[in-house]
């Protein structure tokens, strides 16, 4: 089925208003087992929105199979920033590793670093880069290296892109609609869409990190922030078994329509204390699969 631009695209709030009125909406209270995974099944870790305050963390990152961090590592994409999470998150336990940018990592949102690299020859761009970038000292460092992934040396990290593990087909993106001048930014509506219409429709975990509208994307303003299409997108024809992703902190937690899972695993609450746990699930492999 082909998704096209729902009308009231602009209007994530109304939106739902009406769509709602055919969804099904479970909101699922999940805990993080106390038992080792099973043989026939793969352990997912997943966190996101930690924000550089890794070292806040007051609880331990269960232990498991695949560790996803769903955007939102850093504050705004230094690279101290992003060499320090590569160090924490290379002492995780997980024997895979994925993570995608967010808002947050400007440094790797090419329209930053060519607004970085002209501000630094004296041009005025400045008012293309978000406040918290302009009050950074240390974002040039970032932004003027070849490829500010190359420091992420821990994990394997995604930008609409695909990986397969134990047979379990993963992809992720980074891309949001507009929330601020940040990173990944896209207007609502066909520039949106088109980052949907790359991910692949075989995908058993998608990891995007904006919310679909509807799920884990109610903002303490009452104004819902998720994307219509790609709600219309995860539910007609990608149809995964579980969507990963973040941005919203106060979306935090599991809510499901009947047939996907959807996760809002931001670990940072709506002060930006990472005080919510990982969100934990064990999914069974592929038959003919091993974790061999």
């Amino acid at each position: 089925m082909d998704v096209t631009v729902h009308s009231l695209t602009n209007n994530p709030t109304q939106a739902w208003k009406e769509i709602s009125k055919g969804q099904k909406l479970f909101k699922l209270n999940v805990k993080i087992p106390t038992k080792p995974v099973d043989a026939d099944k793969v352990r997912f870790v997943c966190m996101s929105d930690t924000h550089s305050l890794i070292h806040n963390i007051k609880f331990d990152v269960p232990d498991g199979d695949v560790f996803i961090h769903a955007g939102d590592f850093t504050k705004c994409g230094q690279r101290t920033e992003v060499e320090e999470f590569n160090k924490w998150i290379g002492g995780l336990p997980h024997k895979h590793k994925i993570v995608i940018g967010g808002n947050h990592e400007l440094s790797f949102d090419k329209k930053f670093i060519t607004a970085f690299k002209e501000k630094d020859k004296g041009s005025d761009t400045e008012d293309d880069i978000p406040n918290y970038g302009k009050k950074s000292a240390n974002i040039g460092d970032a932004v003027n290296t070849a490829d500010i992934t190359k420091f992420l040396s821990n994990c394997t990290y995604l930008q609409d892109e695909s990986i397969e593990i134990f047979g379990i087909k993963l992809y992720g993106t980074p891309w949001q609609p507009a929330f601020g001048n940040w990173a990944f930014n896209l207007e609502r509506g066909e520039e949106c869409l088109a980052k949907w219409r790359l991910i692949p429709s075989n995908v058993d975990v998608l990891i995007t990190h904006t919310p679909p509208l509807g799920h884990g994307d109610l903002a303490c303003s009452g104004v819902r922030a998720g994307c219509v299409e790609l709600l219309q997108t995860v539910q007609t024809r990608v149809k995964p078994k579980y969507h990963v992703f973040g941005h919203i902190h106060e979306g935090y937690g599991v809510t499901s329509d009947g047939k996907i899972i959807f996760i809002n695993a931001s670990t940072c609450n709506i002060n930006y204390v990472p005080d919510n746990l990982p969100i934990v699930f064990d999914m069974p492999l592929p038959k003919g699969c091993t974790k061999v």
